[in-house]
C-alpha cells in the first residue's frame, strides 16, 4: 500500500503486535479499561473490516466491534490477517487525491482520502499500542508515526468523545509526539499492566 504509507505502517504494527501476543495473556486488562486483550484485538480487527466495507466492498464484521465478544475463536493471526488483508485491498482502490472518501464514523461521514486513511491508521496504531503495553511488549508507536496520525485524531476524536474516544488527558511538557497523541485520544502513555 504505497499510496497510503501511514496506513501500511500502522497495519504492520497491528500485525506485529498481534503476532507477539502470548496465548496466556488474552484475558489481561488493557488501557481500554472495560476490555481485555481479546476484546481490543476483536475491536481492532472489526474496525478494519468496517473501514474496508465503507471504502471498498468487504463485508462488515460478524460482530459489533464496539461490543466485542470476550472469547477469541481461532488464533490472533486468524483474526488479524483477514482484517489487514481486507483493509489493504479496499484502500488500494482509493485515489489518494480524492477529496471525499466515506468513513464508518457517523459524525464524520466523509474526509479527504489522505485524512481518511490516516483515521483508519490511527485506529490500528493506537490499538496496537493498547495490546502491546497490555502484554508487556515495547511500545510500537514512535514519534514520527504519531505526528503523522495527529491530524486524523484531531479530525475525528472530538465528535466521537464518550463513544469511541475517552476524554483527552492533559498534555505534559515532556511529551513527545507519541505521548501527546496517546493523551489526545484518552490514553495514559505511562499505563502499565
Amino acid at each position: 500500500m504505497t499510496t497510503f504509507p501511514v496506513l501500511a505502517e500502522s497495519l504492520e504494527l497491528l500485525r506485529h503486535v498481534g503476532a507477539a501476543v502470548p496465548t496466556d495473556r488474552l484475558d489481561d486488562s488493557t488501557p481500554c479499561s472495560d476490555w481485555t486483550v481479546t476484546q481490543v484485538l476483536l475491536h481492532a480487527a472489526g474496525d478494519q473490516h468496517g473501514w474496508a466495507s465503507v471504502v471498498g466492498s468487504s463485508p462488515q464484521p460478524a460482530y459489533d466491534p464496539f461490543a466485542p465478544p470476550t472469547q477469541l475463536i481461532g488464533t490472533v493471526d486468524e483474526l488479524i490477517e483477514p482484517a489487514i488483508a481486507a483493509a489493504s485491498a479496499a484502500w488500494a482502490r482509493v485515489d489518494a487525491k480524492a477529496e471525499s472518501v466515506p468513513t464508518p464514523l457517523p459524525p464524520v461521514p466523509r474526509l479527504p482520502a489522505e485524512l481518511a486513511a490516516a483515521a483508519c491508521a490511527l485506529d490500528a496504531a493506537v490499538h496496537a499500542w493498547d495490546v502491546a503495553v497490555a502484554t508487556g511488549q515495547g511500545s510500537p508507536l514512535h514519534a514520527e508515526l504519531a505526528a503523522q496520525l495527529m491530524p486524523a485524531a484531531q479530525a475525528v476524536a472530538e465528535p466521537l468523545r464518550g463513544f469511541a474516544y475517552a476524554p483527552a488527558l492533559p498534555q505534559q511538557q515532556s511529551d513527545d509526539a507519541a505521548a501527546a497523541l496517546l493523551r489526545y485520544v484518552g490514553r495514559d502513555p505511562d499505563w502499565t499492566a
